[in-house]
């Protein structure tokens, strides 16, 4: 089984990520994963998780967005998990803006494992002492850490 500390890593792990709108944090993210994973194009990137926002909104509530996208060209799952500056409408389901955006890149012919990181995030962010540990982790180390730490059961 795929686990999340193998496809996110704290170089995708950001706090204090500029935003203001649901696209341009869609923006940030492609910048940020093509910066880390050059093989990926940016513009694909932002213009494939547009295209999921466009089917439904990945705002799960309680702050929380999963934007995720089957990707061309995408070998391997990456992730990548912003905390933004400001909290941005993003379309959620609760009407609440998001703070939270743990994002998941899946190659083109997803398999039942990526459904199964979608649901470890899902489940992880949905426990509120975990959003709060994420909420206030002062660095991106920190950040990544409280991931690591749910993974191994800390």
């Amino acid at each position: 089984m795929i686990r999340l500390e193998t496809i996110l890593t704290p170089g995708r792990s950001l706090v204090n990520v500029p935003g203001g709108s649901k696209k341009k944090a869609l923006e940030e993210i492609a910048k940020l994963i093509h910066g880390q994973v050059p093989e990926l194009d940016e513009q694909v990137v932002y213009e494939s998780l547009i295209a999921r926002e466009k089917l439904g909104s990945t705002g799960f509530g309680n702050g929380i967005a999963i934007p995720h996208c089957r990707l061309q060209g995408c070998e391997t799952p990456v992730s990548a998990l912003l905390h933004m500056e400001k909290p941005i409408d993003f379309d959620a389901i609760d009407g609440a803006p998001v703070d939270l955006l743990f994002v998941l890149l899946v190659p083109q012919a997803a398999t039942d494992a990526h459904l199964e990181l979608l649901r470890q995030i899902a489940s992880m962010l949905d426990r509120k002492e975990v959003r709060d540990k994420l909420r206030s982790a002062a660095t991106s180390e920190a950040l990544y850490q409280v991931v690591l730490d749910e993974q191994n059961g800390q």
